[in-house]
């Protein structure tokens, strides 16, 4: 299995797969067991493993020039592929269906305090587009942009960006949604930024075709825009819900109260009830009913 002209290791692919094995194994566990897991995360999970082999297998240099190849791959590796591998939840799928020292260990190892640091939206948009800029910027030896392995550590990267933004899966501290947007904005802009200086010059040490690096800039520009926004778009989906549970619990428990009534005025009955009399008028009835004629 070959990509960008270099032998890919068997034991990617092999990787990948056996982790989608593992992940439809629990599924299925699960519902043996009678609780429910949606088919569509299944799904999301095997797709994001198949777009991850793609990137370092594909022959993408045959419909592509060199540098657009390059590009287009890694753009598929570290911010494609990580989108539905989280929306998948695997490490919820993993609490539910590991046994209960396997699930103690995760839940220890997910509140540990690296791990929060790690998961923080700020900190993983710097590991993740700090190490593009990195790629693209710094005068690496050429065998770096070609090597299958990189690919790994792209997606890697883009899967801990992805899991800190999205915040689907159980960890110690759920950041609010205010800073999950920002860290958004401000990853887009730094990514498109590098983006467009690759319109101008390529990786230090590495000589492209001047066409070739205006395509990859475009490549990497409008394909990065593509999933920041579905990425935008499942955050105001994340904060729609909220409002909407917020406004249900409102509704319940203001009932009655001061709030609104069914027509919009404070404290008016809802039609078919009967006024409750104060308290006052209760009580008073009370006294009067025990009093002997």
């Amino acid at each position: 299995m070959t990509g960008h002209g270099i032998a890919a290791p068997a034991a990617l692919p092999v990787l990948v797969l056996v982790c989608c094995l593992l992940y439809t194994a629990a599924a299925a566990r699960l519902r043996r067991r009678g609780d429910r897991w949606p088919w569509g995360r299944e799904a999301w999970f095997w797709l994001g493993g198949g777009m991850l082999v793609a990137a370092f297998a594909v022959p993408w240099e045959a419909w592509l020039a060199p540098f657009t190849a390059h590009t287009a791959a890694h753009l598929t590796a570290g911010m494609a592929a990580p989108v539905p591998v989280v929306l998948a939840r695997p490490v919820t799928l993993a609490l539910r269906a590991l046994p209960v020292p396997g699930r103690r260990l995760l839940v220890s190892l997910s509140r540990s305090r690296p791990v929060a640091v790690l998961v923080l939206p700020p900190v993983a948009a710097v590991l993740d587009v700090g190490g593009l800029w990195l790629l693209y910027r710094a005068p690496l030896p050429p065998a770096v942009h070609h090597s299958p392995l990189l690919y790994v550590h792209l997606f890697a990267a883009g899967t801990l960006f992805t899991f800190s933004l999205l915040a689907l899966d159980p960890v110690r501290h759920r950041p609010g949604l205010a800073v999950r947007a920002v860290t958004l904005l401000a990853a887009a802009a730094a990514h498109a930024v590098l983006a467009k200086s690759l319109w101008a010059a390529g990786p230090p040490g590495l000589s492209y075709d001047p066409a070739d690096l205006h395509l990859a800039s475009r490549v990497m520009y409008y394909g990065g825009d593509a999933v920041e926004v579905a990425l935008a778009v499942l955050l105001a989906g994340q904060w729609y819900r909220a409002e909407g549970r917020a406004l249900a619990r409102g509704a319940r428990t203001g009932r009655g109260r001061d709030g609104p009534g069914p027509a919009g005025v404070p404290g008016a009955t809802p039609v078919g009830r009967r006024a409750r009399p104060p308290a006052r008028q209760t009580a008073g009835r009370s006294r009067q009913q025990e009093v002997p004629r």
